[in-house]
């Protein structure tokens, strides 16, 4: 075929099959994207081939979703890219019944008048955390930001240079500082900051003392952070708040990372942490801590920009409340079973699905993920097969996101529910055909 042999717009469009598949615009639409494409492929001398079949897939993808579920074969728990912490069945209803018609989001039932929307999350937190007060914003970068906004605009924020970290896509600690209006002040050395460091830098300026925690690194070796109960010591001498931002945050124990109740019990005033993390519930960013510091975060003018919608707020209050009961937690919330599943539970389902499509059984390493515990590592197992059914597996429905390693793609079990075994062994045979 060459250029002059392309019908025009209105002639493809009028085909025959093209007649019912939908409204007009989309219809021009999908076959100006279609004759664009064939061009460069005459261009490239290749044939396009059938033009109403390559319409009819234009208009497929444009009238299908581009969020779609996936399912996460990486063995990567909290992944960023693929949407981090999947909810627990409770907060998927508490969702449905909220969205489905109207709720008392800002309306108090009991007074008759406005209410708040943090009325609904802020006693649990309370409870869970010990804390005085509590606010939920949109995410963990817009509580540390609101925060420093609220109480350190113009004036100076301490920052160990060990804790000025960037974590995904280039978002970086002296950069929100930027933004909010305060002032970095950098003390100690990337590897060695003691307390003594905080109490030199200390001056008329200073509004905060931050800590950071380190999320998604260690540094090893000669090292030394003081302690946040030290650094509680040292604010407290000059009348000076700490933040803490906890970064991911647990309600549980959990390794080495740092729970909100545990930082406000070593004297921190206020506490930052994710909702979509090692918490296991949707995209948010709590704050927990003294009562008339939380209040003033309440009222600045930017909390408003960063709230919470009611879908983030149904999921989360009922994420929180399974945290009531922690045996139910750690069996209901996805993050916290898939962190402490056995490995030989892990092992059974790769080999079911192995047995389902003809495949091997690798031994596999699973992470955390999101930013937490770095180090850790989850042994675990896949299920492996032909190293060409990755980019395949990718355009399922739905989209099955898998490792490729030495030659091979493997398929790891841990991050696979065992409703899902099924479903990716219809994927892969599908793939393979």
């Amino acid at each position: 075929m060459e250029l002059r042999d392309l019908p025009s717009v209105d002639e493809l469009a009028a085909d025959e099959r093209l007649a019912s598949t939908g409204p007009r615009v989309l219809v021009i639409a999908a076959v100006r994207s279609a004759l664009a494409r064939a061009r460069e492929e005459i261009q490239a001398g290749a044939d396009p081939g059938d033009l109403v079949g390559r319409v009819e897939v234009e208009l497929a993808a444009a009238r299908g979703p581009r969020l779609r579920r996936a399912i996460n074969a990486t063995g990567v728990i909290v992944h960023t890219n693929l949407g981090r912490a999947p909810l627990a069945q409770e907060a998927l209803e508490r969702v449905t019944a909220v969205a489905r018609g109207y709720s008392n989001l800002e309306y108090d039932l009991g007074a008759g008048g406005r209410g708040s929307r943090q009325d609904h999350v802020a006693p649990i937190l309370r409870r869970l955390t010990g804390a005085e007060a509590a606010l939920v914003v949109n995410n963990n970068a817009a509580a540390v930001l609101l925060a420093l906004a609220a109480l350190a605009e113009g004036r100076e924020v301490l920052v160990s240079r060990g804790e000025l970290i960037e974590i995904g896509d280039g978002f970086r600690i002296p950069d929100v500082l930027a933004r909010s209006g305060a002032h970095l002040h950098e003390v100690g050395t990337t590897n060695r900051t003691r307390a003594a460091d905080y109490e030199r830098a200390i001056g008329p300026e200073t509004a905060l003392l931050l800590r950071v925690h380190q999320s998604n690194f260690r540094v090893v070796g000669f090292t030394e952070q003081p302690r946040l109960a030290e650094l509680v010591r040292v604010g407290r001498a000059h009348g000076i708040p700490v933040v803490d931002d906890l970064g991911s945050g647990v309600l549980v124990e959990l390794e080495d990372e740092p729970s909100a109740r545990d930082a406000l019990a070593a004297g921190a005033d206020l506490v930052c942490f994710s909702g979509d993390k090692l918490l296991g519930g949707p995209q948010a960013g709590i704050v927990v801590g003294r009562g008339e510091l939380v209040e003033r975060l309440r009222r600045h003018p930017l909390q408003r920009a960063l709230r919470a919608d009611k879908l983030t707020l149904a999921a989360l209050e009922a994420t929180l409340a399974l945290y009531l009961d922690p045996e139910r937690a750690a069996r209901e919330i996805p993050v916290l079973q898939m962190l402490a599943e056995p490995a030989e539970a892990v092992r059974a389902r790769a080999e079911q699905l192995a047995g389902l499509v003809g495949g091997d059984v690798e031994q596999t390493v699973g992470r955390v993920g999101g930013g937490a515990l770095p180090l850790a590592e989850l042994p675990g197992f896949a299920c492996s097969v032909e190293e060409e059914l990755a980019a395949r597996l990718r355009e399922a429905d739905p989209p099955v996101v898998a490792l490729v390693r030495d030659g091979r793609c493997l398929l790891d079990c841990r991050t696979i529910a065992a409703a899902e075994v099924e479903e990716v062994a219809r994927a892969v045979t599908a793939c393979r055909s």
